[in-house]
């Protein structure tokens, strides 16, 4: 979605596309999305993605949230194949069933424990990569972002972040 040199016609007829999309993707939102993009906002976002820049901010975004994903979602499956093995470990060097079985329930007490902390941890990152996007995208001047951890905020900026790379993959008529 890139206009070489536009002029000021191209730069209306993009407005008038952004803004036709937006409202378009909009409607078809459940109504207690749609009640929070009022055409204020949906015009502002429409008016700050007239600079390309904002989908190359949203597109980076983007790219960093799966890689960091990936990265949690990795060191969550190492720390459960860390405990795997440590069971097989003790349990090897046991030679009493009745005393495996004991042992085995505190090992798996004692890794369910470790696992519900390490989740904690990991969605703290989350929350802060969250908190992250959040903050460049405010800084960046993109309407409807602001730092907040209202689960509703948080669902309608997903909303419009999908709606930028929908239309970052759209052809702009001329």
């Amino acid at each position: 979605m890139e206009l070489d040199n536009p002029t000021p016609e191209d730069l209306q007829r993009k407005l008038y596309f952004l803004m036709e999309q937006l409202q378009h993707m909009a409607g078809e939102l459940p109504p207690k999305y749609q009640m929070r993009l009022p055409y204020e906002l949906l015009s502002g976002l429409a008016n700050s993605l007239l600079n390309d820049t904002i989908f190359e901010i949203v597109k980076g975004l983007m790219e960093i949230q799966h890689v960091t994903e990936k990265h949690l979602f990795q060191q969550r499956l190492q720390l459960i194949n860390q405990q795997q093995i440590e069971i097989q470990q003790v349990l090897s060097n046991i030679r009493v069933d009745d005393e495996k079985e004991s042992v085995k329930q505190s090992l798996f007490q004692k890794h369910r424990e470790e696992l519900k902390q390490q989740d904690m941890k990991l969605v703290m990152q989350l929350d802060q990569k969250v908190a992250d996007q959040q903050s460049i995208l405010e800084k960046a001047g993109v309407p409807g972002f602001y730092v907040t951890n209202n689960p509703m905020d948080i669902q309608v900026q997903m909303r419009l972040c999908d709606f930028i790379i929908r239309l970052s993959k759209m052809e702009v008529p001329r």
